[in-house]
């Protein structure tokens, strides 16, 4: 999976490791970008688009396993492939059950690492894309005003229209102008394509 739009980021402080996994991804077609301190990625990298990211275990001083909630919380499309030469079953436990996507013992065999590193970009690629469709579901759904944000929010429990009225105290005809007016804003036709919408924004009752 070769796209100039993603990119593998390495962060390990042995720079042999870090040149050699370079030089190995970059002869794959990869883009690359390393380094030597976590403190450093964090505090440099500005990047929102797909790839994933190879993660000494131990690094800064510090466990890997310790700086992944932080990186996932910057890149939380980068999923995490950690690499190690002194990992243990429990740790790499440990390490997937944090979100990380692989775990890959040092010296890295090749093979293994293409194919983690195309796993990890099928499920950045994924990732990319539902974040993309939640902005658009958010954009979408900021453009109600909040009566048809509250209608919008009875309708998709499966209330009828006169139990809508009822509950707001408001004539039937009224909620089914609103309801037309939510149902052109947001482009869609049906309830199911309305909690579909709600189930992207995280608004379901």
């Amino acid at each position: 999976m070769k796209n100039e739009e993603l990119k593998i980021f390495i962060i390990d402080d042995d720079e042999s490791v870090r040149r050699s996994l370079s030089l190995l991804l970059r002869s794959g077609g990869y883009q690359v970008e390393s380094y030597g301190l976590a403190a450093e990625f964090l505090h440099t990298a500005e990047y929102h688009g797909s790839g994933c990211i190879l993660l000494d275990i131990f690094l800064d001083g510090r466990s890997g396993l310790e700086l992944q909630e932080e990186i996932s919380g910057r890149f939380e499309n980068l999923p995490i492939i950690y690499i190690t030469g002194q990992g243990d079953i429990p740790m790499s436990v440990q390490a997937l059950k944090k979100g990380a996507i692989n775990f890959l013992q040092k010296p890295v065999d090749a093979q293994q690492l293409f194919v983690a590193v195309e796993e990890a970009l099928t499920t950045s690629l994924a990732r990319t894309e539902a974040m993309k469709e939640t902005i658009k579901a958010r954009a979408l759904y900021s453009t109600l005003t909040p009566k048809e944000q509250e209608i919008f929010g009875y309708l998709i429990t499966g209330m009828l229209n006169k139990q809508v009225a009822a509950r707001l105290n408001i004539a039937v005809h009224t909620v089914k102008l609103h309801r037309g007016k939510i149902t052109n804003k947001l482009g869609i036709k049906s309830i199911a394509e309305m909690v579909h919408l709600a189930g992207k924004l995280n608004i379901i009752q």
